[in-house]
């Protein structure tokens, strides 16, 4: 049975109706580039992540949980959509932008009575008609979707990554600038100083405490900058890694990151709301670079490759789930979940029925996350470039290299049990394709209600990639 048929029920026999019972906050908090073996929760001895550990302690851990891809904008559209990003065409980083005809998290919250808001990272489109972080070749026009016409009622984002101390200024700045509810924020505006994470925050904050002052939920989507490059810490921070050279850096923009976390948390219980706020934290990608480095210091604890790889170093995050007294404190969760999950298991959290028969790609894993089911029904899908891969139960299957890995037993991927397993092969493979057939169908608009839309990008998914045949003289 739904949540909201629970509370109907309860209300029904008080004489209530059920608007009138106060729907759980939601916050959304994800780093930038945070590899799976980065924080305390996951074993990491190193990093000081106290915030993040007591979240741990105090929630579930989800030991298995996928981003939506292994580079960030897909990964991004994937939290708010529950669906795959070629629906929508957004291939890699910096290409594409998330459609007004897309419902989202904020849409769906916001007509549930909602007040809405987006801190940090955007990059799901650009922020001004005129110009981008990226360039010209980034079509500013064409792809400008900021959050204020997706549903926000409060935004204070940047289109792309920031340096993660003084994040107003150096190059990463240039045509980045922070945007506080549409207008672009002074590079040399105080506000800007100190830690990206503190700088982000320090609006998010505002927010909630207005939000539960005027008596409304609220969404709070909190999307941290750190520890994507261009990666530095304060003095402060290298302080507590002295002896570690470059490293510190990137050991110290984390911690700054955690201690912001801890202070959301503390907003919540100073306003009596803590009980009622269901909080998800991920990354939405494996490290940075080849190999630990420098100030590319993340680690995946084993898991082959990192970012931009489909191997699970490139997909498998840090995450956490936390709503004290509906999730059990210091639980773990072993099924393989996914950010594509957000979106129905929230809409199912709050009571929300789609209105049309769009596919979603993710799952209501509420079941799961307290405890009632163990293992998800769906497969999670991704795709970069040419290749896709879907894991699904124990198995992992990427195409077109067709391996197939037991994750159960094989923590690297370094065993392709692909010969010993044909028919798991052809099953996976089957279903993944049609997956890959259903979202080039999306992709040309199908699922909107909205004859006048057009792609911004001709399908750029799996098969696109293969070249013309020569033709004959």
């Amino acid at each position: 049975m739904e949540i909201r048929n629970i509370i109907a029920g309860a209300v029904l026999l008080c004489g209530l109706s059920v608007s009138a019972v106060a729907k759980p906050n939601i916050i959304l908090m994800m780093a930038d580039d945070l590899g799976y073996g980065d924080t305390g929760f996951n074993g990491n001895t190193l990093i000081k992540t106290p915030n993040l550990d007591q979240m741990a302690k105090d929630g579930i851990t989800l030991s298995h949980f996928y981003s939506g891809n292994s580079v960030c904008s897909p990964t991004r559209g994937t939290c708010l959509t529950g669906r795959h990003h070629h629906r929508y065409g957004i291939w890699t980083a910096n290409q594409g932008h998330l459609p007004a005809q897309e419902i989202t998290l904020a849409k769906m919250l916001k007509e549930q009575g909602y007040t809405t808001g987006h801190f940090g990272k955007w990059h799901l489109g650009t922020l001004d008609k005129r110009i981008s972080s990226k360039g010209k070749g980034r079509k500013p026009e064409l792809n400008y979707a900021p959050p204020w016409l997706r549903d926000y009622d409060r935004s204070f984002v940047t289109e792309s990554a920031v340096t993660t101390w003084n994040p107003g200024v150096g190059k990463r700045a240039k045509n980045n600038a922070f945007y506080d509810d549409g207008k672009a924020v002074d590079p040399n505006d105080p506000k800007l100083q100190g830690g990206a994470a503190r700088v982000v925050v320090d609006q998010a904050v505002p927010f909630m405490e207005k939000a539960v002052s005027e008596g409304k939920p609220f969404l709070s989507v909190v999307w941290f900058h750190a520890p994507h490059e261009d990666i530095a810490a304060g003095p402060e921070y290298l302080k507590m890694y002295e002896g570690h050279g470059e490293a510190a850096h990137y050991y110290g923009c984390i911690t700054e990151l955690d201690e912001q976390v801890g202070r959301i948390r503390q907003t919540l219980d100073k306003l009596g709301v803590a009980g009622n706020t269901l909080i998800f934290f991920c990354s939405d990608n494996g490290p940075e670079g080849k190999a630990p480095g420098g100030r590319r210091q993340g680690v995946t604890n084993g898991l082959r490759g990192r970012k931009r790889a489909l191997y699970d170093g490139g997909v498998r995050v840090p995450a956490l789930a936390c709503w004290p007294g509906k999730l059990k404190a210091g639980a773990e969760v072993t099924a393989s979940l996914s950010t594509l999950d957000y979106f129905p298991t929230i809409g199912n959290v709050v009571g929300y029925q789609m209105p049309d028969a769009r596919p979603i790609d993710g799952q209501d894993v509420w079941p799961i996350l307290t405890g009632e089911e163990q293992v998800r029904e769906k497969g999670i899908p991704f795709a970069r470039g040419g290749q896709y891969s879907m894991v699904k139960g124990p198995y992992k299957l990427l195409l077109p290299e067709g391996e197939l890995y037991d994750l159960s037993k094989d923590w690297s991927e370094e065993n392709n049990v692909a010969a010993a397993h044909p028919e798991t092969v052809e099953r996976m493979s089957k279903e993944l394709n049609e997956m890959m057939a259903s979202f080039k169908k999306s992709h040309t608009g199908a699922d909107y209600q909205d004859a006048a839309y057009t792609p911004v990008d001709p399908w750029r998914g799996p098969g696109s990639e293969k070249k013309p045949k020569n033709k004959k003289k």
